[in-house]
């Protein structure tokens, strides 16, 4: 399995027809169907854990109980949780809303009785003496339930706009390859999640999201650079424009997914309990996202037929167009 083209020389090939490349020729086409055994492995145990264990939802789908509270200065969040952890109140959200001195509590559901308000504000008073409620919002199952449908609708219609936009903006083969890696992406995501038992919120969900529009933008750009070639390279094969496309695009999403990963482990380390798991969905998702759009959805894209005049406007003759 050879990663870069050579010339009969043996020497690497740097420029194509004139173009020159950032790096030797990439041949990533010959290791597609690596790529492929790699993610049915993948996607293949995620659905097995995803099926067998299902998901660990957080309060947003199962219900409970949201305290709307102000301190009077500003609040020790792992005190809070500690405090509440010793008093036989298990996995309690804490997180600021605003300031350091508002703070919203989430309970889960078997938390969600009459008593339940007083007997936290009893807990909180041991920390702050002078703390404020300033609403209790019991949440019930139906309305999690909702959550939940909404959550699945928002994303299989972003799924289905991607699929739209990128079918009339390029051509449909190129829109059916980049919706195939998204629901990679997002399946692996899942089956991370589920594995390991990690609280799904409307956090993840907006991380799903996020990773859908980061994904697609990776392959469009991909898909722009593989049109431009096919009107500018000719007497080359399909298969090769594609190797010479996503070579010359590495570099760029090399530095995009560096960058953008770094952010992200320093939000999972650094940025504190509430948006951990929003920065783990992140994490795997952009992950796997950059590794779709070189190894998943433009190859697909190829496998099912994409050839050059696919993706060059017919010549129109201008002489038959002006007769009468």
């Amino acid at each position: 399995m050879r990663l870069f083209a050579k010339d009969k020389n043996g020497h690497f090939i740097r420029e194509v027809n004139g173009i020159k490349l950032p790096f030797p020729l990439t041949e990533f086409m010959k290791v597609r169907f690596v790529g492929y055994a790699f993610s049915a492995i993948l996607m293949a145990i995620s659905l097995f854990f995803i099926v067998t264990k299902g998901f660990n939802w957080g309060l947003d789908f199962t219900g409970g109980v949201v305290f709307d509270t102000h301190f009077s200065q500003p609040a020790d969040l792992e005190k809070i949780r500690g405090t509440l952890n010793q008093n036989g109140i298990a996995s309690p959200i804490v997180q600021t809303t605003g300031s350091v001195q508002d703070v919203m509590i989430r309970l889960p559901a078997d938390n969600n009785d009459s008593a339940i308000g007083d007997h936290v504000k009893s807990m909180l008073q041991t920390i702050d003496p002078n703390i404020h409620i300033n609403s209790i919002e019991f949440v019930g199952p139906n309305v999690g339930e909702e959550l939940a449908q909404g959550a699945v609708y928002a994303t299989l219609a972003t799924l289905a706009m991607m699929l739209i936009y990128v079918g009339s903006r390029f051509e449909w083969r190129l829109g059916f390859g980049g919706i195939a890696s998204l629901a990679h992406d997002v399946v692996i995501t899942l089956g991370v999640f589920s594995a390991l038992q990690v609280e799904m919120d409307l956090t993840f969900v907006a991380a799903i999201l996020s990773v859908v529009g980061y994904s697609i933008n990776d392959s469009i750009v991909v898909f722009d650079r593989v049109r431009e070639n096919f009107r500018k390279i000719r007497r080359v094969e399909t298969i090769d424009i594609i190797d010479i496309s996503l070579t010359q695009t590495l570099s760029r999403t090399i530095m995009t997914s560096l960058t953008t990963l770094l952010v992200v482990i320093a939000l999972f380390f650094f940025g504190g309990p509430s948006i951990h798991n929003f920065s783990l969905a992140l994490l795997i998702g952009i992950g796997f996202g950059t590794y779709s759009s070189i190894f998943i959805a433009i190859a697909i894209a190829y496998d099912i037929g994409l050839r050059r005049e696919h993706m060059i406007p017919p010549k129109v003759d201008k002489e038959v167009d002006d007769l009468p």
